[in-house]
């Protein structure tokens, strides 16, 4: 793959605590000018990012009860309906966990159907923590994410204890529905890495590192 097609897959990411907006909007900037299918960046950076760029082109993504999941439904609902109503065209939230390891799957399930209902036919990528999850829990967290209606299953939030691997993207594709894509994200720093998750069967891609190592291959 040449480093355009990569980067058509890659969410261009900042979401460490200390981002100012001056740094998130070099990466919306970045992200124009290497045509990335997203900038994801914090709610509270999603209004004036909106204003400063709109009119390009730039799509916008942000995350939602990040990192923990823990926050109540409620919580994330609102979230999420000001970041819509802010200007993001897709939203990755982060499941309960606690309830996932509890066996209450129903739960897990609820609360991201309730977030595919307000995000409507826009984007909603679940993070599901797999360094926190046995493969039976990956497994049931499958069947959360594709009998809640979300477009993507993701791996991690970057901030656990691991990040995505081979073998969880080979696991989520014998057992996510099939209208459910697959973001791996976390611990992707090389080239390499990021065809072999894409030849693994990923669509779209988190990886922070992705337009400092690819753009000279298209600035020359």
């Amino acid at each position: 793959m040449n480093a355009t097609d990569i980067l058509a897959h890659v969410d261009h990411t900042l979401l460490k605590q200390t981002a100012t907006f001056e740094e998130i909007a070099t990466i919306c900037e970045e992200a124009l000018r290497y045509h990335t299918a997203t900038a994801m960046i914090p709610s509270a950076f999603v209004a004036p990012a909106a204003a400063k760029f709109q009119g390009t082109g730039l799509k916008l993504a942000t995350v939602v009860g990040f990192p923990n999941g823990n926050a109540n439904t409620a919580a994330k609902l609102a979230e999420t309906a000001q970041a819509l109503s802010d200007g993001a065209e897709e939203i990755d939230m982060v499941i309960n966990i606690g309830w996932l390891k509890a066996g209450d799957t129903a739960a897990v399930t609820e609360e991201i159907r309730a977030l595919k209902q307000l995000v409507g036919d826009r984007v909603l990528k679940v993070i599901v923590e797999t360094c926190f999850l046995t493969e039976a829990e990956k497994i049931a967290a499958c069947k959360c994410v594709t009998e809640g209606g979300a477009d993507f299953i993701k791996t991690s939030t970057g901030f656990g204890t691991k990040g995505a691997t081979l073998e969880d993207i080979a696991l989520f594709k014998e057992h996510v529905g099939k209208n459910v894509a697959i973001k791996a994200a976390g611990g992707i720093h090389t080239r390499e890495e990021m065809e072999a998750f894409l030849a693994a069967g990923c669509t779209r891609l988190g990886a922070s590192a992705a337009v400092k190592v690819l753009r000279s291959e298209i600035d020359g």
